[in-house]
């Protein structure tokens, strides 16, 4: 079985990333690279992820005009990542531009998916925006919006993944964060959810980061959770 696990490399140094990833093995999962890390080092440490064999998820969320998210997500390609993504509410021409720049590429295409509404923001917050929607309402108006446009997928809460699924019927990738396996600390996540009980709620990517990038061995936490979802 091919891993659904996404390690969320979250430091702000090269050094540190590439001293995880290294404890890693990149055949039993993937890795994300987020605004962090890539503020901090530049495009330099996808080529690193690359040379030690990982499949790189760049999570920069890119939420701008049309034409300039279509030449970052040009960049992105140019870089080799496996998925990158961009935020739906950028609307339906900034999502149809990114999906065509990747479908332009000349080469391996990377993964494109959506974000949908951010896990922090919660209905009160989305209506000092001018939001008048609930939070799940949002999420599935935006999921819809992205399988209009031919993205491959959204970033969702767990929590939202029935929601998507019943709904949307389509060939649909769904990426989840918030993932706390029961042997791990929830830290300052609330509503988590287990490694098995997404993927059983139908998840097709789990991000999860300090129950492994913490742990005194990562790549026996990366093992013991791939092992549980086998």
């Amino acid at each position: 079985m091919e891993s659904p696990i996404i390690v969320a490399l979250d430091y702000s140094s090269e050094q540190s990333a590439l001293a995880l990833a290294r404890k890693l093995d990149p055949k039993n999962c993937r890795v994300k690279v987020g605004k962090e890390l890539f503020t901090a080092t530049g495009p330099r440490i996808i080529e690193s992820l690359h040379s030690l064999g990982f499949e790189v998820f760049l999570d920069l969320k890119f939420h701008d005009i049309p034409q300039t998210v279509a030449k970052a997500c040009h960049q992105a390609a140019c870089l080799g990542v496996w998925m990158v993504n961009v935020h739906a509410s950028g609307g339906r021409a900034m999502l149809s531009s990114a999906r065509q720049a990747v479908d332009d590429f000349d080469g391996a295409k990377p993964i494109l998916i959506g974000v949908t509404v951010l896990t922090s923001l919660s209905d009160e917050a989305l209506k000092e925006v001018g939001v008048n929607a609930t939070a799940e309402e949002q999420v599935l108006r935006l999921a819809g919006l992205c399988v209009e446009e031919g993205l491959e997928g959204v970033v969702c809460s767990a929590q939202e993944v029935p929601l998507i699924r019943n709904n949307i019927k389509s060939k649909f990738s769904l990426v989840t964060p918030g993932i706390r396996p029961t042997w791990a600390a929830k830290n300052d996540q609330h509503r988590v959810v287990t490694p098995k009980q997404a993927i059983k709620n139908g998840s097709d990517y789990l991000v999860i980061g300090r129950p492994i990038t913490a742990s005194d061995d990562p790549l026996s936490a990366l093992n013991k959770i791939n092992q549980e979802l086998a």
